[in-house]
């Protein structure tokens, strides 16, 4: 009887250790926010949740824009201005539009367009990045080009969350229990 209780303490241990030691780390990413901020990913020693959106196809952007609203309303929006008092989460917010390829030779152009089209709350919030893709959507497992990625990060740069595409409540009741927890 006590070899089983060992047994199943020895499992639940080794279970334990392969759990925190699959956790993959966010790769660098540098780029520039609308508002000319060189950031660079994931934040060190920030102790903050970091949500982070990734687009590298037009297509994909226009889904992205389909969380602006949501997280702006949850994590951004100052409380003072809500009918409603909202929740303080301790998350870092970037959306990141990949520009990758030919169009990087107007990435210029393509900034402005941005800094005229989105609102000027959530340019802090808007990190441009300019160079190669394919790391990113190798290491990160982002095979769907037509589609933004979410990733949440834990305080130390590690993914613990990721999901794809259009905004849905599902999905971001889920990101909200990952930085509530926190």
């Amino acid at each position: 009887m006590k070899t089983h209780h060992l047994l199943a303490l020895i499992v639940a241990f080794i279970s334990g250790i392969h759990t925190s030691f699959s956790q993959q780390s966010f790769p660098e990413l540098t780029g520039k926010t609308l508002e000319d901020k060189l950031i660079t990913l994931p934040l060190k020693n920030n102790g903050k949740y970091t949500l982070l959106g990734i687009a590298y196809s037009k297509k994909a952007e226009e889904h992205l824009k389909t969380w602006f609203q949501p997280v702006y309303n949850t994590f951004i929006q100052e409380s003072g201005k809500t009918l409603f008092p909202a929740e303080n989460y301790n998350v870092t917010i970037y959306f990141i539009p990949m520009i990758t390829g030919i169009a990087q030779s107007a990435g210029g152009k393509i900034e402005n367009k941005m800094k005229e089209n989105i609102d000027k709350s959530l340019q802090p919030y808007v990190l441009v990045y300019e160079g190669e893709v394919k790391n990113y959507k190798t290491s990160l497992n982002m095979t769907e080009k037509d589609q933004p990625y979410f990733f949440v990060l834990d305080p130390k740069g590690h993914v613990v969350y990721t999901c794809t595409g259009s905004y849905t409540e599902g999905k971001f009741e889920k990101i909200l229990e990952i930085v509530e927890d926190f």
